[in-house]
């Protein structure tokens, strides 16, 4: 069988993505191998009639809702590789070494996450350390918090947490990524700057109670936010020669499509930041259009 779209990758762009394509009477296929990023994460937020529902919960329903149409298959396994066949079609091939063919090919692949290397992160990531203050603020709010970031980003999120507490301490990790106007800035709207490096966070039962850094000092902190780096979670784009933008996503259109003729990206594969729950579902729709927009072209044409 060739599906009129595979889609790689079953979080909210993949899976709104399916359901537009479902609702139009297209044949797909989700390739899903049920491992999404946001799994540690205690509660998904901003996603009106959605706010506080735990990611298990959002996929339990997403799924339930776009497999409500015949033409939509579920196919839980792992992409291992893309490639174009003769036909001009897609070909997905699983880890078992099956092979999914489409006429159109979505990436919601995502990105992954890359932490700074310090000890006692991740017990503590998604329940008192995050890296998005529109996602888990409210709950930090008017708690003493830290952010820790070798971006400079950095002083975009310290004025951000501003909104949440007033209690807020800047950790550079020993980069130099704040200027002495941006150090003044913070400080004279009570935000404290360090600037040397941040050797563990320790804390218990998921709770950060202290900073540790280099020198063996230790600050007492009750929650805050590290920023990553964001890397696309899969190479296929990248293999299949797509052009990217400059932070590293797949460059697209106003309706997904990629640099590559079939090939559409949706979600955090394609913009990176902001990293929510809305925005890549709007983004998967949008996608979903742009494919149904340009099957429907090809099959009148015919």
């Amino acid at each position: 069988m060739i599906y009129d779209c595979a889609i790689i990758g079953g979080g909210p762009a993949g899976l709104n993505a399916a359901l537009v394509l479902g609702r139009a009477r297209r044949s797909v296929a989700i390739i899903d191998n049920n491992k999404p990023r946001n799994a540690v994460t205690h509660a998904s937020h901003g996603f009106i009639t959605r706010d506080g529902v735990t990611p298990a919960e959002f996929r339990r329903i997403a799924y339930e809702e776009v497999l409500r149409y015949p033409s939509v298959e579920h196919l839980q396994t792992e992409a291992v590789g893309v490639h174009i066949i003769e036909s001009g079609f897609f070909e997905v091939l699983d880890v078992s070494g099956r092979r999914v063919q489409a006429r159109k090919l979505i990436l919601a692949t995502g990105v992954k996450e890359i932490f700074p290397e310090i000890e006692g992160f991740y017990p503590l990531y998604g329940k008192s350390l995050f890296n998005c203050p529109y996602c888990d603020g409210w709950e930090l709010q008017d708690q003493p918090l830290v952010v820790v970031s070798e971006s400079p980003t950095v002083f975009h999120t310290a004025k951000l947490l501003l909104n949440w507490s007033k209690d807020v301490v800047v950790c550079t990790h020993g980069k130099s990524s704040l200027s002495d106007e941006q150090k003044t800035h913070l400080q004279s709207k009570g935000v404290v700057v360090m600037e040397q490096p941040v050797t563990a966070f320790v804390g218990h039962n998921g709770r950060l109670e202290h900073v540790r850094f280099v020198d063996g000092t230790e600050l007492s902190r009750a929650g805050g936010f590290v920023t990553p780096r964001f890397v696309p979670a899969v190479p296929f784009g990248e293999r299949l020669g797509c052009e990217r933008t400059e932070n590293g996503g797949l460059k697209t259109d106003a309706w997904g499509r990629t640099s590559i003729p079939g090939l559409y990206a949706a979600g955090d594969a394609s913009y990176f930041m902001p990293s929510q729950v809305v925005y890549a579902a709007a983004d998967g729709s949008r996608t979903a259009m742009g494919v149904n927009l340009d099957l429907t072209e090809e099959d009148f044409g015919e």
